[in-house]
């Protein structure tokens, strides 16, 4: 069985094991409910009772008169036990959606990291079909591919769901069509996807690159320049 598909098994059952949970945490705190009210009666009863003898005896109050019953006791200890379960529920249901929320991004980390091997594969070898408009975008209109990019990325993320559900043994390649008419960047010529990084020189021809394409792990501090401006970059500050 595959990660996806143990993935959507777990993900199925949980919210009938989250069901269950949650019934049994409204009747502990229903039962909860009932004793915490019964001890406040004994226990109410009882302060009356004990002003009663006090009074009665005419004498000042000690230790061995003012004390509970050992059943208001017990009630006490037995409203705690109850809270302390309620408590454990509460934590094991917290544990088990965030225990799906990470296998979750596991799978998404992975699904990225394919995709973006598999464009870089199709850009070295010539298969990707090239944009019939190479002319790169203001940093608005790449916000705007980076906008198309999130969308494309569910579109695949469906479809390999589907695929995947309708033949667990086969392994899911993605092709996803581009729009002719879509922006492209980078030195690569393709249009936006994972994540991107602007050229601080107004006058790059280029503008927006690929981390990959860049050898950029992360979004830089500050500003940055791409390999063609950073040269010159470096001549006018030495003037």
């Amino acid at each position: 069985m595959s990660f996806l598909d143990e993935f959507q098994a777990n993900l199925e059952s949980l919210p009938n094991i989250l069901q269950k949970k949650y019934a049994l945490l409204r009747d502990l705190d229903k039962s909860l409910q009932g004793i915490q009210h019964q001890n406040e009666q004994r226990c109410e009863q009882e302060i009356e009772e004990i002003k009663c003898r006090i009074k009665t005896a005419n004498t000042l109050p000690d230790a061995s008169v003012i004390k509970f019953s050992d059943e208001a006791l017990d009630e006490q200890k037995h409203s705690v036990r109850i809270a302390d379960e309620k408590v454990a529920l509460a934590v094991q249901a917290y544990d088990l959606v965030d225990a799906h929320i990470q296998q979750l991004d596991q799978y998404l980390k992975k699904f990225d990291e394919e995709l973006r091997r598999e464009r870089e594969n199709n850009a070295a070898s010539g298969q990707q079909t090239a944009s019939t408009d190479s002319t790169p975008k203001s940093g608005k209109a790449s916000e705007g591919g980076r906008g198309r990019k999130k969308t494309r990325l569910a579109a695949a993320t469906e479809a390999a769901v589907a695929t995947s559900s309708a033949d667990p043994s086969t392994t899911v390649e993605l092709d996803i069509p581009v729009d002719p008419n879509e922006p492209t960047y980078c030195y690569c010529n393709e249009v936006s996807y994972g994540d991107m990084v602007a050229c601080d020189n107004p006058d790059c021809k280029i503008e927006w690159f690929h981390f990959a394409c860049v050898n950029v792990k992360e979004q830089p501090k500050g500003k940055w320049y791409c390999p063609d401006c950073a040269p010159a970059r470096g001549r006018r500050k030495a003037k």
